[in-house]
Parts: C-alpha cells; sequence; structure tokens
C-alpha cells in the first residue's frame, strides 16, 4: 500500500498540529495537571467544532464518516503534544455505540459526542488485569426487570468525567455489554495515581450498581466480539499516540544534538550520537508503517486486521518506549529535570504500553492466530 497521505489527510494533519501546537503547549499540558477534571473544556468544544469528535461517526449522527486512518492522524499529533483529555476513550465508545447499540442508544450518545456534549469511556479489565474480553468476572444479575452489576474495574480511563461507560459483564446468556451513566447509577470512580499525569485513571466499585434492561449494549451474551473489535481499534489508537509521543522525542534529540556543544563541537557530530538518532529514526519510521498500516486494515476490514493491530501495539510499545528513551540519553542530565519537557511524551508513551494489551499480550496473539 501507499503510506503518504492524500491531500485530505494531510491536511487534516496539518490542521492538528497547528491547532494543538497554539492550543496545547507543554505549559498548558502542566497547567491542567493539579485541574480536578484535568483537561480543558475550551479545548474539548473547539475540537468538536473541528470535526475531530464525530470523526469515525456516520454523517446522519453528525460525524465526517472517515475511517481509522484519519483518526490516527489525529491521535499521532495528540501524542507529540501529550494532549490531556478523554479523547481516545470517548471515540472508542462511540464506535462501540455506532456498531451494536440500539436506535434510541445511537440518537442519544453519538450526537452528543459529534457536538461535545458528551464524554464515553469504556472500562475493558476486571480485577485481574487481564485484556482477553473471556476472562471478564464482573457479573450481572437478573433483578425483576432490570439487572445488578457486581465487580470491580480497574485503570478505566478519563471515567471521572464521563458521561456514560461501556461496562462487560458476564450474564446468564454470556459476555453482555451494558452502558451506564455514572451520575443516575450513582457511580463513583476512584482516581489511581500513575506515571503520565496528563492521563486520568479510575477504578469502578460495581457493586451497588444497577440499571433498567434499556442499558444493554446490542444483544445479550453477544458482547465478545463487539469488546474484541473494540480492543482492536484501542491497540491501533493507542500506538498512532505512541508513534506521535516517539517522533516528537526524536525530533527534540536531533534538534538538542545540533546546538548541544562538547569540546568546541556540537554532540551530533559525535558517531556515537549518529548512530543513536539513527537507529531512532528507524524505529519511528518502522512504527509509523506498522501503525498506517493497521489502521487502513481496520476500515479495509482486511484478512489479516486482527494480526496487523497486534503486530502495530506490540512493535510500537516497546519502540516508543526505546525512542524517549534514547532521546533522554541524548539530553544528558537536562532531560532527567522535571523542568525539561521530554519526559511529558516519554510517560506517555511508558502509560500506553500496557494499555490495550502489552508486547507480551499481542505477540500471544499474533502466535495464536498464525499458528492456528
Amino acid at each position: 500500500m501507499d503510506f503518504a497521505f492524500d491531500g485530505d489527510q494531510q491536511l487534516l494533519k496539518n490542521a492538528a498540529r497547528n491547532f494543538l501546537d497554539d492550543q496545547c503547549t507543554p505549559a498548558v499540558v502542566r497547567g491542567l495537571w493539579n485541574d480536578a477534571r484535568g483537561e480543558s473544556e475550551t479545548m474539548w468544544k473547539d475540537m468538536a467544532q473541528l470535526g475531530w469528535l464525530g470523526l469515525a461517526l456516520p454523517e446522519s449522527y453528525g460525524g465526517s464518516g472517515l475511517g481509522a486512518v484519519e483518526t490516527a492522524i489525529v491521535l499521532e499529533e495528540m501524542g507529540r503534544a501529550a494532549y490531556p483529555g478523554p479523547y481516545l476513550p470517548t471515540m472508542l465508545t462511540a464506535q462501540v455505540i455506532a456498531a451494536a447499540g440500539s436506535a434510541a442508544q445511537k440518537d442519544r450518545w453519538l450526537p452528543a459526542i459529534a457536538t461535545g456534549d458528551a464524554r464515553a469511556t469504556i472500562a475493558f479489565v476486571d480485577a485481574e488485569l487481564s485484556w482477553d474480553p473471556r476472562a471478564v468476572a464482573t457479573r450481572a444479575d437478573k433483578v425483576g426487570s432490570g439487572w445488578r452489576l457486581a465487580g470491580t474495574k480497574q485503570f478505566v480511563p478519563w471515567a471521572h468525567v464521563a458521561d456514560v461507560i461501556v461496562v462487560p459483564a458476564r450474564t446468564p446468556d454470556g459476555l453482555t455489554l451494558f452502558l451506564i451513566e455514572p451520575a443516575a447509577a450513582r457511580l463513583t470512580p476512584r482516581p489511581v495515581m500513575a506515571i503520565d499525569l496528563g492521563t486520568r485513571w479510575s477504578s469502578l466499585d460495581l457493586a451497588s450498581v444497577s440499571v433498567g434492561a434499556d442499558a444493554i449494549l446490542g444483544a445479550p451474551g453477544r458482547g465478545e466480539r463487539v469488546l474484541g473489535d473494540a480492543l482492536r481499534r484501542a491497540a491501533v489508537a493507542a500506538a498512532a499516540e505512541m508513534l506521535g509521543a516517539a517522533r516528537r522525542c526524536l525530533d527534540m534529540a536531533v534538534g538538542y544534538a545540533k546546538v548541544r556543544e562538547q569540546f568546541g563541537q556540537p554532540i551530533g557530530s559525535f558517531q556515537a550520537i549518529r548512530h543513536k538518532c539513527a537507529d531512532m529514526l528507524l524505529e519511528v519510521e518502522n512504527s509509523h508503517s506498522a501503525v498506517y498500516y493497521a489502521a487502513w486494515a481496520q476500515t479495509a476490514a482486511a484478512d489479516d486486521a486482527e494480526l496487523a493491530a497486534s503486530v502495530a501495539k506490540a512493535y510500537v510499545g516497546e519502540a516508543a518506549r526505546r525512542v524517549c528513551g534514547d532521546a533522554l540519553q541524548v539530553h544528558g542530565g537536562i532531560g532527567f529535570t522535571w523542568e525539561y519537557d521530554l519526559h511529558l511524551y516519554l510517560k506517555r508513551a511508558k502509560a500506553l504500553e500496557p494499555m490495550y494489551g502489552d508486547a507480551d499480550w499481542h505477540r500471544e496473539q499474533i502466535l495464536h492466530r498464525v499458528a492456528g
């Protein structure tokens, strides 16, 4: 395939770069660390005006009807800026609702997401921290005409600002997805401290949560495939964001190597630094190919779409961490300081590395698919 962007995609990339360079500076990112919500309402509404929140949604619900490649372009730029906000989980949830939701659920949530009036997330993992949909242990028992849930969800991204959360749970029919509104269900997310202060995670205690029959998303017992598809899209999306962080660190390392002098010459003239930067470039370009092939494969429903998603997440997860770490080494002592921006991108890459399946988990998926 041709990995070059077409004219519209390049315009989208340029617009995203310009917007985030202007609105999501490192100073803004740092300023939101101490904010209770951790995100900017103004930035969120501006992204809605740009059409980013409905990028992959059907036009009938206020979206643009674009695909995973365009979403990856925006996410790469967000990774480059260390964007703090619930864009990724909201987009994933919107796609799940679009794929499996009833007409009423779509009418309620998709236009609200596209206009920036609603945020959403998915509670993928239970206390056992397995990304396999078959490992979901949270239960939902029938009580009258509704359901009562029992279980704990861990590392749910941006749950504290979500207007709706997709919660997978076991029912007598099998794995079932529930749309839960935290306010109505009196669900209080508990914050979880993590390495990346620009992303917020929570744990959810579902012991006291009861919902009506209309909260079921899709058919009862048919949630495993829907959740698996969402996990693969999430893996590609996270890889795109990590690619952006790695590319930003590479640019910073090369720029620093050109101006930092030792022994009367730029350190970029030293063979060791040049080789390290060359290795970083190789990792970034390989990551670019893996991410955008996987994104194309999701939209095209290619036969190897599942395999490509696992390849992208396994490779980019480790490559981004290495590139960001090597950039820190190129910078030397200044790279370790709290005041220097390099750690924003290193921490974003490191935080996303285990999310939606780490390299070992995705290599197991690759082995199962290749070996049958």
